[in-house]
């Protein structure tokens, strides 16, 4: 396997995944800005803005043609300012178990009431109105698969870098990945994989919406989701808590993750057509791509973090 293309300086040029500046064998890098604790010290946290709604729409972008979804994500259903329409059995079963979510309303209808009580069985913090399909699909759009569950809830509070440092785990940093069915999924895979945190740009990124919860499948309740104002200065935070910046690009060296033993790792991931911006590629300690034996030679970006997580979790 070729050696991977590496940007931090003082390194052996062209060296092993793994090998800090110091040279193989060497100790992992010290932290730049001392403990993860000294984030908030060093200025990171004015990088991290709080989620905004109900302030004007968001810019959003497309998915790449070739991906699993369509080029243009349905129209979000209207939600009374400063909260959301959560839609689906998982997502709406976790938003109910979640002490942090503030909960308005609940529909159900009489199959989805039977079906969520075998899921979480109630009293639930609120009580549900009896609706039928037709409702919810005037509500939320006919082309909104909503399982007969809908419930109207305040968006989650968006947790500070520190607060995501002092989890466990690898982190996702998004540059610029704009559907919310590609967001969602990638917060299943980083709950599935035991990721820290996912940490996406406050602007081209989508908001938290009923699609973007359908996706996560319940993970949007217990994977903390950041917005970062600036994402080559979160990388360089993020380096200063001795965190290694892998970002994935197609022509790089194969990711391994046997080869990052050790370290604590951020996937830094970038939208599908367009990649890694420049900036964001030369702020990351390495590149790397994923291994793909087959005919095709790239895949959808939510794919591409499932696999690159499986990856790193093979290092023990």
């Amino acid at each position: 396997m070729k050696p991977p293309h590496t940007n931090r300086p003082g390194g052996r040029p062209g060296g092993g995944h793994g090998q800090g500046p110091r040279g193989p064998g060497g100790p992992p890098r010290p932290a730049q800005g001392g403990a993860p604790g000294q984030a908030r010290r060093n200025g990171a946290e004015r990088d991290f803005r709080p989620r905004q709604h109900g302030s004007g729409p968001r810019p959003h972008g497309q998915a790449h043609p070739h991906g699993p979804h369509p080029q243009h994500a349905p129209r979000p259903p209207e939600a009374p300012r400063g909260s959301l329409w959560i839609y689906g059995l998982h997502a709406v079963s976790a938003a109910l178990g979640n002490p942090a979510r503030r909960l308005r309303r609940l529909l159900l209808t009489e199959e989805a009431e039977s079906a969520l009580a075998r899921r979480r069985p109630p009293p639930w913090a609120l009580q549900a109105e009896r609706v039928d399909r037709g409702r919810l699909d005037h509500l939320l759009g006919r082309d909104v698969v909503h399982q007969g569950a809908a419930l109207l809830a305040d968006p989650l509070p968006t947790p500070s870098l520190q607060q995501a440092l002092e989890r466990p785990g690898p982190l996702l940093v998004l540059d610029q990945v704009t559907d919310p069915r590609n967001v969602g999924a990638i917060l299943r895979s980083a709950a599935a994989f035991g990721a820290a945190a996912v940490i996406t740009q406050d602007r081209n990124a989508p908001e938290e919406t009923g699609a973007l919860a359908k996706a996560a499948s319940g993970a949007l309740e217990t994977m903390p989701l950041l917005r970062a104002i600036n994402i080559a200065r979160t990388l360089v935070a993020l380096k200063a808590a001795n965190i290694w910046t892998v970002g994935l690009d197609a022509g790089a060296p194969p990711l391994c993750g046997a080869a990052l033993a050790g370290r604590r790792v951020a996937l830094v991931l970038g939208a599908e057509g367009e990649g890694l911006r420049r900036l964001t590629r030369e702020t990351c300690d390495e590149l790397a791509g994923l291994a793909m034996p087959g005919a095709m030679d790239s895949i959808n970006v939510s794919a591409a973090a499932t696999v690159a997580l499986y990856e790193l979790s093979r290092r023990a």
